[in-house]
């Protein structure tokens, strides 16, 4: 009996002993730990771990980098941006798009590699405790920060691809306004200064001078044909007159030598289809005879004006790489009348001409960037008098033949440059036949990205005055550097040379012209221009030869 007493006992002490840690269990299991043997407290207890999950060696509370990392102060919260709720884009499908418009592609996989399987879908009872959680899609890297700025916009995933806008070539170029479809860009140019010898005499009598020279550009923007006008003048003018007669010689220059000049042209584009397009110029020359000239008049007042109005209009039609085009050409050359010191005019109906022509050109590319080309024109002049002032009968038939090609090397090298032939006979037998090589080129060389070096050359057939001479065969080479020290200050220099042969009375010129150019490019708008240039006529006919400096200083507002 005793002994029965005595197990009894013991068995209710032990049930005693156990029902506080079962009680625990049920009740508080985050807040009574067995491993640890009591209870702890809510501050040091540990997060709850799923099934499956094992246990980070830093909740060991002998851990040493447990230790440290409560002894080191929480990070501050101070200028962060909160999170509140899901991040964007959490939970995404696998394909198409998220929330922030980011295409999500599905991974590929190699034959025979193990796909990962898929989520459950609804209604799939949940995993097992030994299985792991639910897979979801990352949360978004740029979810809940700081909007970025523009120029970054696209460059960090979850932003949309920004459109990057094209380099500036000239930042201080004239931007130009769109008045309906048409870019329009316009200038101003005024400059003064001093001119050693405006009228290009053998001796020289300098004047103060002053220019101004508009500019305007209208350029289409359509998505078939074109059209664009380009006119551009200037007039020169002088604070004074040159006296009718110097050191007792008649002087072979006008008194008044203000030159006006201009030149425009209104070209247009008319794409019948893909391969052909339908071409037309109208154009307009106002100018008058180069100082030092021999068809100046002694004893001019002023300058007479000679205009040339025409027009061309042909067709270009394209066979894969071949180009064959064809034009028909109208001008009409007048002078005015001339007006001498002691008030007499003069009619200048002699030198008034029309010409007649048409100009064919057949081209094949034979690579992107190389596309030569053969070129022929012909034309007739009729003048409205059939004799000249000397008695000399000036209608002529001429043209020209030239070949060459167009190029383009890496964008560092481009232009045209060609080769040919050019004459012109005359009705008059007393007058021999105009004829000589032609020249024609147009390079650009891009020699660094801050110093440009460009070439041009022409070769010109000029009706002349002078008699028993046929005409004027001229050639100009010019050769121009430019180089920008920063974008905003461009140094320029020019060298010109030009030849002038008189067939028919043996008188050659030729003409050097040596420039340099400073511009200060304050903003897109003005700029400020200094100039100073040196010219050199040099003559066989004795007292013809000339020398001139001229320096200027303007300033050119643009838009």
């Amino acid at each position: 009996m005793s002994c029965l007493v005595t197990c009894l006992i013991s068995c209710l002490a032990l049930i005693a002993l156990d029902l506080p840690s079962a009680h625990a269990q049920r009740l508080t299991p985050a807040l009574f730990n067995p491993e640890r043997g009591g209870f702890v407290a809510p501050n040091d207890r540990p997060l709850q771990k799923t099934a499956g999950e094992t246990t980070d060696p830093t909740d060991d509370p002998n851990n040493q980098a447990r230790s440290r990392d409560r002894e080191r102060p929480a990070p501050s919260r101070i200028g962060r941006v909160p999170t509140y709720g899901l991040p964007a884009a959490t939970g995404a499908a696998a394909s198409g798009f998220d929330s922030l418009n980011r295409k999500r592609q599905r991974p590929k996989y190699y034959p025979g590699q193990a796909k990962p399987k898929s989520p459950p879908g609804p209604g799939t009872p949940p995993p097992s405790a030994a299985g792991q959680l639910r897979p979801s899609m990352p949360p978004s890297a740029t979810a809940n920060k700081p909007p970025i700025p523009p120029a970054m916009a696209g460059a960090v995933p979850g932003q949309p691809q920004r459109k990057r806008l094209k380099v500036d070539d000239d930042p201080f170029g004239a931007a130009g306004d769109y008045a309906g479809s048409f870019l329009i860009k316009s200038a101003l140019e005024v400059s003064g200064g001093y001119d050693s010898n405006p009228g290009r005499t053998f001796q020289p009598k300098g004047l103060p001078s002053y220019v101004v020279a508009p500019e305007f550009l209208a350029v289409s923007d359509w998505e078939r044909h074109a059209l664009v006008a380009d006119l551009r003048g200037s007039f020169t003018g002088y604070g004074g007159r040159l006296p009718a007669t110097i050191d007792g010689a008649i002087n072979s220059a006008p008194t008044n030598v203000d030159r006006p000049d201009f030149t425009g042209h209104i070209d247009g584009r008319l794409d019948v289809s893909r391969d052909t397009d339908v071409t037309a110029q109208a154009r307009l020359r106002v100018a008058t005879d180069n100082p030092g000239s021999p068809n100046i008049q002694a004893g001019l007042a002023r300058y007479p004006l000679a205009t040339t109005l025409g027009g061309t209009l042909g067709f270009d039609q394209r066979f894969n790489r071949l180009q064959v085009s064809v034009g028909a050409t109208v001008d009409r050359t007048a002078y005015q009348n001339s007006t001498l010191t002691d008030g007499e005019v003069t009619s200048n109906d002699d030198r008034n001409f029309n010409q007649y022509g048409g100009v064919g050109r057949i081209s094949y590319e034979l690579t992107p960037g190389v596309k030569p080309f053969a070129e022929v024109q012909g034309d007739s002049r009729v003048h409205d008098q059939a004799f000249d002032r000397s008695g000399f009968q000036r209608d002529s038939l001429g043209g020209y033949a030239k070949a060459g090609t167009s190029f383009e090397f890496s964008r560092l090298l481009t232009g045209e440059v060609s080769i040919g032939y050019a004459a012109r006979s005359y009705i008059d037998p007393r007058l021999n036949r105009l004829e000589g090589l032609l020249t024609s080129a147009s390079l650009v060389w891009t020699a660094t990205p801050l110093t440009t070096a460009k070439f041009y050359s022409d070769t010109q057939i000029a009706e002349t005055t002078l008699a028993s001479t046929s005409g004027v065969l001229v050639h100009t080479y010019s050769f121009e550097v430019d180089h920008d020290f920063r974008r905003w200050l461009t140094a320029i220099g020019k060298f010109t040379y030009g030849t002038l042969d008189y067939q028919g009375d043996n008188r050659t010129d030729k003409t050097y012209s040596l420039e340099g150019n400073l511009i200060y490019k304050l903003t897109r708008n003005l700029w400020i221009k200094g100039t100073l240039r040196h010219d050199i006529l040099d003559s066989n006919v004795p007292l013809s030869s000339s020398n001139a400096t001229v320096m200027m200083l303007g300033v050119r507002a643009q838009n």
